[in-house]
């Protein structure tokens, strides 16, 4: 365990201990807002059921299970919790995977039905007399593809868990694992029975964002397994930033709710900031804000937060580099305008496709987002895209070791990865490490040329024996396509991504190993930086219908729809936003700036000025820049 450990306690964690003590211990839903230290919660109560019952766990083959969202979250409880044996730390995913892993044949079953509800779809599309004339061959083949993958997968015995599916090849994709588990569990005693009795405390991270299918699913495992069994979720409502996410977990007959509304890292400007926002929500007033000591007492941090209106023209851009400037100037801070990693400044943009057209990579991200089934669009987002793996895992970090001039890390790559790791192919070895080296040279031009493109570099690692591909993409490569591979849902998205300008790749892969100043407002969530700014802009967002904070603040009339979600208490434009706002300003430690552009500046002021958020002499136009 870390340091973590050594910080004061605040309420929730006393209170957390004594329910964890009890026999058994209740069900619990903590509730803590964002800087609240909701993971510093989360290890300390790991460490206490290590001090009190880990012996006792152990010596029966149990562990504590926490799970979280994201591998990222995954890492840094790891990080925490070191090389504690009783605690079991993973993903959503790979620990509903673990769990069901064994039952092959209830796996085969699962993807049977799902492959014939999809024969059952698009059966009903042909038998439909509206569907047009063109569509129809399409959908036969789909049928002719389908029913093949039907009989293929009857006579499968094994089945993997991959980023994406291929049933075919008995491989599961995470949306796959998330349906066919909660669904299994929910069917199945013994499976609940399993799980209680390897696992019998389990701690759900991010609960605002797992699945309701799944919470519902624990549900039922703590209301029907006939021994101890202890459910924790540890969340907040107000960051729920994923469409599919449950949100609030609602209290069962006997749960408890531990609130924790201390905020840690946010400076007094920006503390107000957020509880106007979530005062319109569920009213959680967070205290505190950022201290540091001095004189031997903690003094709070003021800080600064700031709106800046803008019209949203051609130079969005430019404005942006005018209000780093200014805030350098005004908060007679330097950093502020410096993309060093150091400077620790990060701007938020709505959606991916604003960071791609901003850094370089649009072709590539429209490619595999635009239209693309959500096995890729959910890959691109983190670079685990099955296309994306061989570039980010091995054809780029190649090509940097050549460019580098670092043949010690070329061969390393090379023998880890590429041809060197198969020793038994190894004849003459001078010979070879000479052909590989003009290989990898011939591979950084094509990397580095403008004019090539994704196909060009994949087809020539092919042919130089530095890649041996995927039989998935082979299948794409191929020209002319086969018949059976025309009508595949992702052959679009995989043609667009090949024809590619490949230089794009370089800048995507320092957008996704967070070396650019940008960043997705929804990706930073439980991220912290000195210096924030959010860049708002409904138009560079088109094609995106979640979220608009030109009807946010009032800029932008409520279309009919959005109004009857309001009405009828569903979640709603609004609803979505104002969390996702709520999200984006709370990472700030030490300045927060929002970035508006808006098509009509004058009409936009007083809407945002009466929204409350920022002090009216916070609110700057253009003329103050």
């Amino acid at each position: 365990m870390t340091s973590r450990l050594g910080k004061p306690d605040t309420q929730a964690d006393v209170d957390l201990r004594e329910l964890l003590d009890q026999r058994p211990p209740d069900n619990f839903v903590v509730v803590a807002g964002a800087g609240s230290g909701k993971t510093t919660s989360l290890i300390k109560a790991l460490s206490h059921l290590t001090r009190t019952r880990g012996r006792e766990l152990l010596m029966r083959g149990q562990q504590v299970a926490c799970i979280t969202y994201t591998d990222v979250a995954v890492t840094e409880i790891r990080g925490d919790v070191g090389d504690d044996a009783l605690c079991h730390v993973s993903t959503i995913h790979s620990f509903l995977w673990s769990l069901i892993q064994p039952f092959q044949t209830d796996i085969r079953d699962w993807v049977i039905t799902r492959i014939g509800e999809k024969i059952l779809e698009e059966s009903a599309r042909l038998d439909n007399p509206r569907t047009k004339a063109a569509s129809r061959p399409k959908i036969e083949a789909s049928l002719v593809r389908y029913n093949r993958q039907k009989e293929i997968v009857a006579g499968l015995d094994r089945f993997t868990y991959g980023t994406g599916s291929d049933y075919s090849h008995g491989v599961l994709g995470h949306s796959d694992i998330l349906k066919l588990v909660p669904a299994l569990l929910q069917e199945k005693q013994l499976l609940r029975d399993l799980l209680a009795a390897r696992y019998p405390v389990l701690f759900v991270d991010e609960s605002q964002d797992t699945t309701p299918a799944f919470i519902d699913a624990l549900r039922t495992v703590a209301k029907t397994v006939g021994h101890e069994f202890c459910l924790g979720f540890f969340g907040d409502p107000m960051q729920k930033i994923y469409t599919a996410g449950a949100g609030a977990v609602a209290l069962e007959e006997g749960w408890r709710e531990l609130k924790k509304p201390e905020n840690f890292r946010c400076p007094q400007s920006v503390l107000r900031v957020i509880n106007s926002i979530r005062a319109e929500d569920d009213r959680l007033e967070q205290v505190r804000g950022r201290t540091i000591r001095k004189d031997g007492r903690d003094v709070p941090v003021e800080g600064t937060a700031r709106l800046f209106l803008l019209p949203a023209d051609e130079k969005r851009t430019e404005r942006v580099g005018q209000v780093r400037r200014y805030l350098s100037r005004n908060n007679d801070d330097p950093l502020w305008e410096s993309d060093a990693k150091a400077a620790d400044v990060r701007m938020l943009v709505v959606v991916h496709r604003m960071a791609a057209s901003r850094l370089g990579f649009p072709d590539l991200y429209a490619a595999l987002n635009d239209d693309a089934p959500d096995s890729l669009k959910d890959g691109v987002v983190d670079g685990t895209a099955w296309p994306l793996r061989p570039f980010m895992t091995y054809l780029l970090p190649l090509a940097s070791a050549v460019r580098a001039e670092d043949d010690f890390e070329m061969v390393a790559i090379l023998r880890d990865r590429g041809p060197l790791s198969n020793p038994a192919g190894l004849q003459d070895i001078a010979k070879i490490l000479v052909g590989l080296q003009a290989a990898t040279i011939e591979l950084n031009r094509l990397l580095s040329n403008p004019a090539t493109t994704v196909r060009q570099v994949i087809t020539f690692a092919i042919a130089a024996t530095l890649l041996v591909a995927d039989e998935r993409l082979i299948r794409h490569l191929a020209v002319p396509t086969a018949p059976e591979d025309e009508m595949d849902p992702e052959r679009p998205a995989l043609t667009a991504f090949l024809e590619s300008p490949a230089i794009q790749l370089w800048e995507y892969k320092k957008y996704i190993e967070d070396l650019s100043p940008f960043a997705t407002q929804q990706g930073v969530k439980g991220a912290e930086f000195d210096r924030v700014m959010v860049l708002l802009d409904d138009e560079e967002g088109r094609g995106q219908t979640l979220f608009s904070y030109g009807k946010y603040f009032g800029i932008t009339e409520l279309s009919p729809t959005d109004k009857a979600n309001i009405a009828e208490g569903k979640d709603s434009v609004i609803s979505r936003t104002r969390r996702l706002f709520y999200v984006c300003c709370s990472r700030a430690v030490q300045d927060l700036a929002v970035v508006l552009f808006v098509p009509d500046v004058a009409a936009a002021r007083d809407a945002v000025a009466a929204k409350g958020f920022f002090p009216i002499q916070n609110i700057i136009g253009e003329e103050a820049l």
